[in-house]
């Protein structure tokens, strides 16, 4: 069933009515010279304007593809303000085959389409698109971040995001071993592409034994031969979660890696990765706790990207975007101990804490 504008009646209802609704606008673009079709989701700008990357992916249906952009950007918000950033949410995607549909001409397009709002989103890299998209997105639309060096940019986020998951790993361990070392535990980490890569040799850096799976061949190689010790592969995630020695399980690929059939499978007794949107649905959080399962939210550990992409608005410096990123740490830590005092899962607390922040600004806003 559609509304009177075509679009699907169910994604409407999400938008106006569901928890997962509340977003401010939801644009959807197309530009018919260069094939752009693309969903713009604005959730908050209580904080300022609305900060998010854009997936280029392709989605089954327009519908799947909208509900995606809903969700995703009402991530960013909780993730921008755990991280403490004066940005809100939001999130774009991108509908079609990278590999196949990616186009300076639909890049540009996509520019525009940013370039419209004004600067209420600014945009960065997510799946499928690379420092080098936007670049080109830069030219048509100066609200762009997760640009090159080259041309005035960060340059690649992934490296400040795997640092931050691993502070979130170090965070997890004190909580629950009194210890934030990761030597002599074994990890496990599912995929190893931008960010998985990279945390491969943080935790091979202090001396932890790393289990790995991607499903990519040549992805799960590169990380056997720059790591020849210490590092062995699985075939899948099925395997890698059924690794019985396995301490940390870090998913670091697409999003619901935590659903009904994984969490009663999983043998490590912490979770923190890079992937966004873990929990396949609400009342996972619960099961991992039952479970005796400590989860570190996904949203606060991966946001060491978000804080560099950030602070390139305002002139980057990696050492500073490190120091906030080393913060993951404490307030890990915090959602931790507030979870404890408050008898509920870390990811409600999590939300908890974000939640109010917003809300605090939305009242000094109205205040004013």
């Amino acid at each position: 069933m559609t509304d009177v504008t075509g679009a699907p009646a169910d994604v409407l209802h999400t938008l106006f009515h569901s928890d997962q609704g509340g977003h401010e606008q939801v644009v959807l673009c197309q530009d018919r010279a260069s094939g752009l079709k693309a969903v713009i989701a604005i959730h908050s700008t209580a904080l300022g304007p609305a900060l998010g990357g854009t997936r280029f992916y392709p989605y089954a249906t327009e519908a799947e593809a909208v509900a995606d952009a809903l969700n995703l950007a009402r991530g960013m918000s909780y993730k921008n303000a755990m991280a403490g950033l004066d940005h809100g949410g939001g999130k774009a995607v991108i509908i079609g085959d990278p590999e196949r549909d990616k186009t300076e001409d639909l890049l540009l397009a996509y520019g525009r389409m940013v370039a419209s709002l004004g600067g209420r989103y600014v945009t960065a890299c997510d799946v499928g698109t690379y420092v080098a998209d936007m670049d080109v997105v830069a030219r048509e639309c100066r609200w762009t971040t997760g640009r090159s060096p080259e041309n005035g940019g960060a340059g690649d986020s992934s490296v400040l995001t795997a640092f931050g998951v691993y502070q979130g790993m170090r965070a997890s361990a004190q909580h629950l071993w009194g210890d934030p070392s990761l030597r002599g535990r074994t990890v496990g980490i599912a995929g190893v592409g931008k960010v998985g890569h990279h945390l491969v040799r943080h935790l091979r850096d202090e001396g932890a034994e790393v289990v790995i799976t991607d499903v990519r061949a040549d992805a799960v190689r590169r990380i056997l031969d720059q790591h020849p010790e210490g590092v062995r592969a699985v075939t899948d995630t099925e395997a890698l979660i059924r690794v019985e020695s396995l301490d940390v399980y870090a998913p670091c690929a697409l999003g619901g890696a935590l659903n009904d059939l994984t969490v009663p499978q999983l043998t490590a007794k912490v979770v923190c990765g890079a992937a966004n949107n873990q929990l396949a649905h609400p009342g996972v959080e619960k099961d991992l706790a039952d479970r005796g399962i400590l989860y570190a939210p996904d949203y606060v550990v991966n946001a060491g990207g978000v804080i560099q992409v950030a602070d390139e608005l305002h002139g980057f410096d990696f050492d500073r975007c490190r120091a906030k990123a080393s913060k993951i740490f404490d307030t890990t830590l915090a959602i931790f101990a507030h979870a404890k005092e408050d008898g509920i899962p870390p990811a409600a607390a999590a939300d908890r804490i974000a939640e109010q922040r917003m809300a605090d600004a939305r009242a000094g806003r109205t205040a004013r």
